[in-house]
């Protein structure tokens, strides 16, 4: 369930025990997981597929992660699968936008009668051939990229943007469905202060700068496009979720101040939404100071600005 959280008690926070402020929002979201964990472990006597989805920004990997620490504890055994392995090769049967180029946010870019077909023999028990996908040359390859074959008590994870469209989570009505989006905002003295939206868009400016050497501005110049693909392609099916998580913690805002003020100085002029996102910089101000030594290594946080135990 999202939150409006209030800047004055962050900030409050924030001075008083940025540490201990860092460990309650872990925990909070700790306890989101121990409670998805539980359901998933429940609904393991109809379907040991999970399917994990939500926006660019959300934290789906780390949280997939940490479900299947959490499983492993209660003796359940998981695998991980990307659906980005189940792309397609790029070509002429590669769906476009209106404007002619290649639609790679479209569900019809994934290989869904193979990824149907290996839904039923993993619950039939049989060994699947996972595909492998290099986007440097859009294109599957011919080895693939693992092997899976459940045993009794185990359960397989598929993560990816598309998970809940109706073309996948609809061919397998039994499975898990799980929708995972930084959904809190924060308000100051009664006015919306920070976006839900722009807590996801600071976390991918963060990433792609650290872990894909992209430039603030391309990721920005991208925003436009990826938030147009979320509203057609994945905010309509979130409702068909069993459990919908939060990731938003309440002291990110102030973890990710000082790289991000860094990062949003220059937000290119002439692109699309230029006029909301240049208001994302004065907003980040708003926070205080965390270090980033405060954070836990297992923090989810730790998927956009480093330093943590997750690979």
């Amino acid at each position: 369930m999202s939150m409006m959280y209030d800047l004055d008690e962050i900030n409050m926070k924030t001075v008083a025990d940025p540490k201990g402020f860092c460990e309650e929002c872990e925990e909070n979201y700790n306890g989101k997981i121990r409670e998805v964990s539980q359901m998933i472990a429940e609904n393991l006597k109809n379907s040991p597929i999970v399917l994990l989805a939500g926006p660019s920004g959300s934290a789906k990997t780390t949280t997939a992660m940490k479900i299947s620490e959490e499983l492993n504890r209660r003796g359940i055994g998981t695998h991980y699968v990307s659906m980005d392995d189940y792309f397609n090769t790029v070509g002429e049967n590669t769906p476009r936008t209106p404007e002619g180029d290649y639609d790679l946010e479209s569900p019809l870019c994934l290989d869904m009668d193979l990824m149907t077909r290996h839904f039923d023999d993993l619950e039939k028990g049989k060994r699947i051939y996972v595909p492998k996908y290099e986007f440097s040359r859009r294109m599957r390859v011919t080895e693939p990229s693992k092997s899976i074959r459940l045993k009794k008590d185990e359960i397989c994870i598929f993560e990816g943007i598309h998970a809940l469209n109706d073309q996948i989570a609809g061919r397998h009505p039994a499975a898990f469905k799980l929708h995972v989006s930084a959904a809190s905002s924060v308000s100051f003295r009664g006015v919306m202060a920070f976006k839900n939206t722009w807590f996801r868009l600071v976390r991918r400016v963060v990433r792609d700068y650290n872990f894909r050497g992209t430039d603030p501005s391309e990721t920005m110049a991208m925003w436009a496009n990826i938030r147009r693909g979320e509203k057609l392609y994945i905010t309509p099916f979130k409702s068909r979720a069993d459990y919908q998580l939060d990731s938003t913690m309440a002291c990110e805002g102030a973890v990710m101040n000082e790289t991000a003020t860094k990062l949003f100085q220059s937000v290119p002029e002439g692109i699309e939404r230029f006029e909301e996102l240049r208001k994302v910089l004065p907003a980040i101000q708003l926070f205080g100071v965390i270090d980033e030594s405060d954070l836990p290594a297992d923090s989810v946080l730790r998927e956009f600005i480093g330093g943590g135990i997750y690979s």
